[in-house]
């Protein structure tokens, strides 16, 4: 989906880790979640949910174990109820193929205006990072908020951006398993974030800031 010169765009190959469940209904439509495993390069593994109507569903059912290649947009949502990450990170599903052969792709386009100041530290190991939080905006006047991540000359580059400013990337959205510390003791979760392969700034009208 492109708005004016904002961009989300996602195309994902991987494969489904379990049968449709279902999600939630919005306009009359029902929508069920699927779980998507993608393999890196590295032999990594990135796993994030899809969401797909029943629409689109039925054009291509889905099962446990099938390779998909799905294209759509990244949306984000505030959970609300005390479970589970605050910031929940999906991909809407527009078009759903069988992958056949087609290796694991894990590849987004995205461009927006930065609503954080950007965080840059670094790890233990020495490796610059930098932290961005990405508002794109959608043809209805809602927004999706994207955490970002720099590593390298890109974290140095974006340690430079302020809020407000417009910039458009390409990179993956990748899954980062974590244990916190809750009151019930341990809990492991799962955080969403956009690895940035490429960057480049976007001028904006005054009326866009």
């Amino acid at each position: 989906m492109q708005t004016d010169w904002n961009e989300n765009r996602a195309r994902l190959v991987g494969r489904a880790m379990e049968e449709p469940e279902y999600s939630h209904a919005n306009h009359g439509e029902d929508f069920f979640r699927i779980p998507l495993r993608m393999l890196r390069l590295s032999g990594a593994a990135d796993q994030v949910n899809l969401l797909i109507s029943r629409t689109v569903l039925e054009g291509h059912p889905v099962h446990a174990g099938e390779r998909l290649t799905a294209e759509g947009e990244v949306r984000s949502y505030n959970n609300r109820t005390g479970v589970g990450s605050k910031l929940v990170i999906t991909v809407l599903v527009r078009s759903l193929l069988p992958a056949g052969e087609e290796p694991d792709d894990n590849r987004l386009i995205l461009a927006g205006v930065l609503c954080k100041q950007p965080n840059y530290r670094q790890t233990p190991m020495g490796r610059e990072i930098c932290d961005l939080m990405l508002a794109v905006n959608r043809r209805y006047g809602r927004a999706d908020y994207l955490p970002c991540i720099a590593w390298g000359a890109l974290a140095q580059r974006s340690a430079r951006l302020s809020v407000g400013d417009g910039i458009r990337l390409e990179g993956r959205l990748q899954s980062r398993a974590y244990t916190k510390l809750t009151e019930a003791g341990q809990v492991k979760r799962v955080a969403f974030e956009v690895s940035i392969m490429t960057m480049e700034l976007v001028e904006l009208e005054a009326n866009e800031r």
